[in-house]
């Protein structure tokens, strides 16, 4: 779209399902500082979008520099509820670590703590993005206190793999439950546990990848200063109701 707003050239997007559906809004928007390759645009983690909605917001608010000729070829017969499972596609992996439609689910869950240097996810495994591990922490006691949130949708069981901790994660068919947010709480967890920042333990170039993937690097000095997994994620909710209305015009379905 840069590259065709720069040549004056028209661009065509064929739009697709998106698999979390057209309804889940979750997270922080990326902030100016941090807009990058790996977050592109200053839109929510979870953004609830198809792929044509979102080039027209971006065309529209010069996102991608110079406004390009867009054309956007409509689904037929999706609607916002809709799931991938509901469309009867058959998945195609986007990745090696996406070989799944629930590896979706699992990466909103994962992605952001996986990030950090001695997090693990289960990437290059069966079911990666699906468990998250550490050395600093205890399965069963993590395990107990991640299920005693009671959060809906979402069960955690008990996992070792080696000097490695932790657990892996079974999601109802939509969990009505804030996914990045999971990631949260099993983030501020790893954080107590460890007796020290883990952010610390995380190289210069590496822990600018977190805050370009979170949106910014508030996350840090909360945690840090000890405020509540909780209150991170209920600061997120007027940034999430405003993207909620701003989109609301780019919708096509």
């Amino acid at each position: 779209m840069e590259a065709a707003g720069e040549s004056r050239i028209p661009f065509v997007v064929l739009d697709r399902p998106n698999p979390l559906g057209g309804n889940r809004i979750e997270g922080p928007s990326v902030e100016s500082r941090w807009i990058s390759f790996v977050s592109a645009f200053p839109v929510p983690y979870v953004h609830g979008m198809t792929v044509g909605e979102l080039a027209q917001m971006v065309n529209a608010k010069g996102w991608a520099g110079a406004r390009c000729d867009l054309t956007v070829v409509p689904m037929h017969g999706w609607s916002r509820d809709m799931l991938w499972g509901d469309t009867v596609l058959r998945w195609i992996p986007t990745s090696p670590n996406i070989p799944r439609v629930n590896s979706c689910f699992g990466y909103v869950v994962t992605g952001i703590p996986g990030e950090l240097t001695g997090v693990e996810t289960g990437v290059g495994g069966q079911a990666p993005f699906e468990s998250i591990s550490s050395s600093s922490i205890n399965a069963e006691s993590f395990t107990r206190y991640l299920n005693s949130l009671n959060l809906s949708g979402i069960a955690f069981h008990p996992l070792q793999r080696g000097r490695q901790q932790g657990c892996y994660f079974t999601l109802s068919r939509n969990p009505d439950t804030n996914l990045t947010a999971v990631g949260v709480y099993m983030l501020a967890e790893i954080n107590r546990s460890a007796g020290k920042s883990v952010f610390r333990q995380t190289s210069g170039s590496k822990l600018d990848i977190f805050f370009k993937i979170y949106g910014s690097a508030s996350i840090r000095s909360q945690l840090e200063s000890g405020v509540s997994p909780a209150k991170i994620v209920a600061s997120w909710q007027a940034n999430e109701s405003n993207f909620r209305r701003a989109r609301a015009p780019y919708l096509l379905y």
